[in-house]
């Protein structure tokens, strides 16, 4: 079977700037807001619960979210960022595969982020890759997204000092909660923040926070006593 161009050429593209994205992005260089998002995501998980990072890259998120207590692997389509994260952090698990196809059973994750990952797929994709993120986690378990917020396609063909050829997508967010819905999960907070002109962005980014929702157990707490708020 034809593997699909958008997969090579994303594969290609990251292989080739591996080392040198390490170089230049060597730790979280994230604002404030993002790393808020990030440890609200941490806190909701629950330390030592097991997560994944999908699309980890050289494994700096991924690091980030072992420091806030989580139990955290990664895994990336690019062998070349795999081998990079692999270096840097002996002490973590890094894994290659695909998004579109987890090679985990159903249902065991407590936790899952994607960090600037899922830019790169076509957008017919997305309900895919999210019913694949339903499938793997936990009922309760948590889902962060980070994501260029627009509607456009960009085709880079320049990137971390390196002629490259792949598609960065920008994704509206509103469309996204829609297709988390769609897929079981339930949307609990989405930011969206200005560009960042330190990072060099070109427009606002946007973090969504999901929840594959847990069967009710006990009585219904309507009634509780406790104001509405």
């Amino acid at each position: 079977m034809t593997e699909p161009t958008w997969l090579t050429e994303t594969r290609a593209a990251y292989d080739t700037v591996a080392v040198d994205y390490a170089r230049l992005l060597p730790e979280v260089v994230e604002g404030p807001l993002d790393r808020g998002m990030l440890t609200a995501f941490a806190e909701q998980v629950g330390p030592g619960r097991p997560v994944l990072e999908v699309g980890c890259g050289t494994g700096r998120v991924t690091a980030h979210l072992r420091d806030l207590g989580l139990d955290v692997a990664g895994v990336d389509l690019s062998p070349g960022m795999v081998e990079v994260a692999r270096r840097t952090y002996p002490e973590l698990r890094f894994d290659i595969g695909s998004m579109t196809d987890l090679a985990l059973p159903d249902a065991g994750l407590a936790g899952l982020v994607a960090w600037y990952s899922i830019i790169h797929l076509p957008p017919e994709l997305l309900p895919v890759v999210f019913a694949e993120f339903h499938r793997v986690l936990a009922p309760g378990g948590h889902l962060l997204l980070a994501v260029k917020a627009g509607d456009q396609r960009i085709r880079l063909e320049q990137a971390y000092g390196h002629t490259v050829s792949y598609d960065v997508h920008w994704l509206p967010p509103d469309r996204l909660a829609d297709q988390l819905a769609e897929a079981g999960l339930t949307v609990r907070a989405t930011l969206v923040r200005a560009a960042e002109g330190h990072l060099r962005e070109r427009g606002p980014q946007a973090f969504l926070l999901a929840t594959r929702p847990a069967p009710l157990v006990g009585p219904d707490p309507v009634g509780d006593g406790r104001a509405d708020r």
